[in-house]
């Protein structure tokens, strides 16, 4: 009854229709999804063929209007640039540049676009901290813009100037998320004094954010918890024996959750027991295996990660495309464990302050839980200390006239 090879594709895009049918196939979208996809290209092709475009040399504002014209002819599914990318990724495997770069088109974008190649060029940063910066100093280049949003102020800035904005962005904002917020400020003020746009250094201006070491707790769960969490995962089913498996390796390796994401096919040695990590700031470690957790692996790969997928991670999303599982998607899974298991909210890196709570209540010492953990850093490991209630009290001063 679905059918993708039936639907007829007239247009420009005509000759792409049959690989993308298998395209699709191969990322496993079922024959209904399929068909779907493909309606979606028919509809596209014909109104590319209605405009005159070729699709050689779109770009986004041309797949916008495609989404607009859509919604007006009455279409009430895929219409978000979302529902586009399938077909996209198709024909830039066909060998087609399908989507120009965004266009310039604003003083924020202009600052932002040459703060980014400070960042990657001059700097050497990382993809993921050059995007974390960018969204964090987005709204301060924001409230520099002039009433007609054509130009930004710069000649009024000053220090007052970059305090309140830090007062006002960081008062909602968590401790982590302040912390990023004042970091990034201060190296977009030092780039804008560099490019010449601010002739006084401001970096100087940006308040600490309030925190000490060690002041906070690890917070990690019982072992009857433990227990809810990975026993709430359904294993008849594929997706729960992918779940049951991510959930193994965070609570007996302690492992974070982009080190599960990042994990694959060839990090795991079967015959020699060990499995390798890809850590934060490149960091490469090999840990022993756990008999429990190569099981729970093993039996994801033989019989639930999908068959279609290419990508060689371990872990890959359960629905179409079948692509690798991000460190978000890890995270989730543990949400969606914990709401199962009556636990409330919780995220992955919860679980790895489990591992060296639990490390630490069975005698192991800190040096070997910081092994464990890959920590740099020993202060790093050193706030688990604060869990060991009973190794607590042996230190613990008289209280004058009292008992510790």
């Amino acid at each position: 009854m679905h059918d993708p090879t039936r639907v007829n594709v007239v247009g420009p895009l005509e000759p792409f229709a049959a690989g993308f049918a298998d395209w699709l196939a191969r990322h496993g979208y079922t024959p209904i999804s399929a068909t779907c996809q493909l309606y979606v290209m028919a509809h596209f092709s014909r109104w590319l063929g209605g405009e005159g475009l070729d699709p050689a040399v779109l770009s986004t504002d041309d797949l916008a209007r495609f989404l607009a014209a859509r919604r007006r002819a009455g279409y009430t599914q895929y219409l978000s640039p979302k529902a586009l990318q399938p077909m996209l990724a198709s024909l830039q495997e066909a060998g087609l540049r399908v989507v120009c770069p965004p266009t310039i088109d604003g003083p924020v974008d202009v600052l932002l676009t040459g703060y980014r190649g400070y960042l990657i060029h001059e700097r050497g940063l990382a993809s993921a901290t050059v995007r974390a910066y960018l969204d964090a100093v987005r709204p301060f280049v924001f409230s520099r813009l002039t009433v007609d949003q054509q130009t930004l102020r710069w000649d009024s800035l000053d220090a007052a100037a970059v305090i309140g904005f830090v007062v006002a962005r960081t008062s909602t904002q968590s401790r982590g998320a302040a912390r990023l917020t004042v970091t990034a400020l201060r190296s977009v003020l030092g780039y804008l004094h560099v490019e010449g746009v601010v002739s006084c250094a401001l970096v100087g201006a940006v308040p600490a954010v309030a925190g000490w070491r060690l002041a906070g707790l690890p917070k990690g769960i019982t072992p009857a918890a433990v227990r809810a969490l990975v026993a709430s995962c359904d294993r008849r089913t594929s997706l729960g024996r992918r779940d049951h498996a991510v959930l193994t390796m965070l609570v007996r390796l302690g492992v974070r959750a982009g080190e599960v994401a990042a994990l694959r096919l060839e990090d795991i040695d079967w015959r020699g027991g060990t499995i390798l990590l890809r850590g934060k700031g490149a960091q490469m470690d090999t840990l022993p295996l756990p008999a429990d957790v190569g099981e729970t692996i093993a039996v994801y790969l033989r019989r639930a990660r999908p068959a279609t997928t290419t990508d060689r991670t371990v872990f890959v999303r359960h629905r179409a495309p079948h692509q690798r599982l991000s460190p978000t998607g890890v995270t989730q899974i543990v949400a969606a464990a914990a709401r199962r298991a009556g636990l409330g909210v919780m995220h992955a890196h919860r679980l790895r302050h489990t591992v060296a709570s639990q490390l630490l209540r069975a005698g192991a010492p800190l040096p070997e839980i910081g092994q464990l953990l890959r920590h740099r850093r020993a202060l790093t490991t050193a706030i688990y200390a604060k869990v060991d209630r009973d190794a607590l009290r042996t230190i613990a001063r008289l209280w004058p006239g009292g008992v510790a």
